[in-house]
């Protein structure tokens, strides 16, 4: 897969008639010696646009590596991208968000001009000439949307049913899939996830362009791969760009992770490495009897840093230097904790909100009826202090207070999951729009041995989005 993609296609933005106003948002959220990664908002303040190019001329030879949400062509410094089947329509007073990560050398200025389908954002409407109008194809069900909008107060989901369930074979009698994470990338969904049995856990990995087509995509057992058996669990997915490599970071009794060039390449993941020489001290003194579970790496501007849990009422935080990663790993604190060691249970998620100077934590809490629910926190930093958000369980991030099932309701858990990203870069960016939320649940008649409980992994797709 080519760091470095091409047009597939183009797409004429509009009618004669139509009348083309546009402001883009451009952010360079997160740079590195060589490399940065941006963010681009298209606001759409004209009439409705049914597909679109935005073209803008870099100022200092910068070069796009890697683009998601839309493809690109570059000559030069000239840069026009293109949209994707699933993002070619912006309504009225809407807005579309793609990001890229690219290189520089010297300087890294924001362009400071862009145009829509051949006219300068300006903010003022005008009539373009005349061009042929083509229908986009169907666009998937889920795919990540974007733009303007802000974290609500409160928040209210509808489920779809169980999308993707075990595929046991003659050497893997699966009982559920469980703890997934997600990335859109390359025109797919590809979803990483642990399979859970009697006799322990490791990892599986499918890939698909549409949420329909979930149930139906083949699972890759990754003990086939470098990344081999035994206690492979609750993985976590993301593009570290300055390396340009795909890390897959997962518990195996240490906090591991494996690499790959390419994500669609099943076969293509190393062999796992440890991020700690073993469990650190504070971890040691506070776990008590619970277990050291759920690894999380997030990225910003100068640091990395690795959340995990430990199922007794604790969330840690390491930190290494962006420079240094994956090694490094030191200054282990507790980041969050609660006397009630159920209010903050494991299965943390942090992610950087677009468009908004906050971080949002989101950690998976056991309810007073047993049931499976996440709270949620927001910070002005990744190592600050972190601020009630929806953390309660009568009014939670997600959970069955606030979730809706139009097909019937087969789960009373909503567990362990990931965010559908806008950004597949370590800074784990996330639109406050339209928001999505791969989880795991399970039959609520279901019991007995944890390993053998029939997790399958259902969407969440928020319903009072702001945007």
């Amino acid at each position: 897969m080519p760091l470095l993609m091409a047009a597939t296609g183009l797409l004429n933005a509009h009618s004669a008639e139509a009348a083309v106003a546009c402001r883009v948002d451009y952010t360079v959220a997160s740079q590195w010696g060589g490399g940065f990664g941006a963010n681009v908002v298209v606001n759409n303040l004209g009439d409705a646009v049914n597909g679109w190019q935005l073209s803008w001329t870099f100022g200092a030879g910068q070069q796009i590596t890697q683009i998601w949400n839309a493809t690109h062509t570059q000559s030069g410094s000239s840069v026009t991208a293109t949209n994707v089947s699933y993002n070619a329509t912006i309504p009225s007073g809407g807005s579309v968000t793609f990001g890229f990560n690219g290189s520089w050398n010297g300087s890294n200025p924001v362009p400071t001009s862009f145009s829509l389908n051949g006219v300068p954002c300006t903010g003022t409407p005008s009539s373009p000439s005349p061009s042929p109008t083509s229908s986009p194809s169907p666009s998937p069900s889920a795919s990540p949307t974007g733009g303007g909008g802000t974290l609500p107060s409160s928040f209210r989901w509808s489920s779809s049913g169980a999308l993707i369930a075990p595929k046991p074979d003659s050497s893997h009698n699966i009982a559920g899939i469980k703890d997934p994470t997600v990335v859109y990338y390359n025109g797919k969904y590809h979803v990483f996830a642990s399979t859970a049995q009697a006799s322990g856990y490791n990892l599986v990995y499918l890939s698909f362009s549409d949420w329909s087509q979930a149930g139906s995509a083949t699972h890759y057992y990754l003990d086939r791969t470098p990344i081999g058996s035994g206690y492979r669990a609750a993985p976590e997915v993301f593009y570290f760009a300055p390396q340009k490599l795909w890390y897959l970071v997962y518990q195996t009794g240490n906090a591991s992770y494996s690499t790959n060039p390419d994500i669609g390449n099943p076969n293509g993941w190393s062999a796992p490495k440890n991020f700690y020489s073993g469990m650190p001290d504070i971890i040691r003194q506070n776990i008590g009897n619970g277990y050291w579970v759920d690894m999380w790496v997030i990225c910003d501007d100068a640091n990395c840093y690795l959340f995990s849990s430990d199922d007794n009422g604790h969330l840690y935080r390491s930190q290494t230097t962006l420079a240094n990663f994956p090694n490094g790993f030191g200054n282990t604190v507790i980041a969050l904790q609660d006397a009630i060691r159920n209010n903050v249970f494991e299965a943390s998620n942090v992610y950087k909100v677009q468009g908004d100077n906050r971080y949002l934590l989101i950690v998976e809490a056991i309810g007073s009826s047993g049931r499976r629910y996440f709270r949620s926190w927001t910070s002005n930093s990744i190592a600050g202090s972190w601020t009630p958000l929806a953390a309660s369980e009568s009014s939670p991030f997600a959970g069955s207070s606030n979730v809706t099932f139009p097909g019937g309701a087969w789960t009373n858990d909503i567990s362990h999951g990931e965010m559908v990203r806008t950004q597949v870069d370590q800074t784990l960016t996330i639109s406050p729009c339209k928001m999505q939320y791969l989880y795991q649940g399970r039959d609520p008649n279901s019991g007995g041995d944890y390993n053998s409980l029939p997790w399958r992994l259902g969407l969440l797709t928020q319903t009072n989005s702001t945007c």
